[in-house]
């Protein structure tokens, strides 16, 4: 009778740990320069402040909906669904939902974002605060979807779980497009 081989857990705390440390490092990177690229446009900022309140939630749009997509996605591997990027149903629906969910978004911060600036005596357009945003958030939802469908597969066929890699990089990925596509949106509009 031959004794049956012990099998290890993938979910152990050294292999967690050796395969976040290279991603976690990677968005620690990705914050110093989102916070570098605000920094270097601090005294335009201060001259907006409604544009203060909507840097924070506009950049976290992306972020949190892509993460969103990435764990379906991921969820979809895990139960075997996730062969193929093209004409995948779970791939298609859900970058649908999320960018339901990010365009929603982005539309109730403009408005939320008015009535706080309105009330604070420094309003700004409403307009132009919905545009800023729209710009921004198109911008920030094509390039972290593309990334997000992208590092899922990517990580799937190379062996690495996906929840342990996408939403960190993605949410990370997030708010440097976002930060981006805000300094695109004003640059568009030719309010900075």
């Amino acid at each position: 009778m031959k004794k049956a081989k012990k099998q290890t857990s993938y979910y152990t705390v050294k292999g967690i740990t050796l395969r976040g440390l290279p991603v976690l490092s990677v968005t620690c990177v990705l914050g110093i320069i989102v916070g570098q690229i605000l920094n270097t446009r601090e005294s335009s900022l201060l001259s907006m402040p409604a544009i203060l309140i909507l840097i924070p939630s506009l950049i976290k749009i992306g972020g949190d909906t892509g993460s969103m997509l990435g764990a379906r996605l991921s969820s979809a591997f895990h139960m075997g669904l996730g062969d193929k990027i093209y004409r995948n149903p779970v791939v298609h629906n859900s970058v649908i939902a999320a960018s339901i969910v990010g365009f929603v978004s982005s539309i109730s911060v403009s408005v939320l974002v008015f009535l706080a600036s309105r009330f604070m005596g420094f309003g700004m357009p409403f307009l132009t605060l919905l545009a800023i945003s729209l710009i921004a958030v198109v911008i920030e939802l094509s390039v972290v979807y593309s990334a997000t469908v992208a590092i899922a597969f990517a990580s799937h066929r190379f062996g690495m779980d996906p929840d342990d890699t996408v939403i960190p990089l993605i949410a990370s990925l997030g708010d440097l497009v976002g930060v981006m596509g805000i300094f695109v949106a004003l640059h568009l509009l030719n309010i900075l």
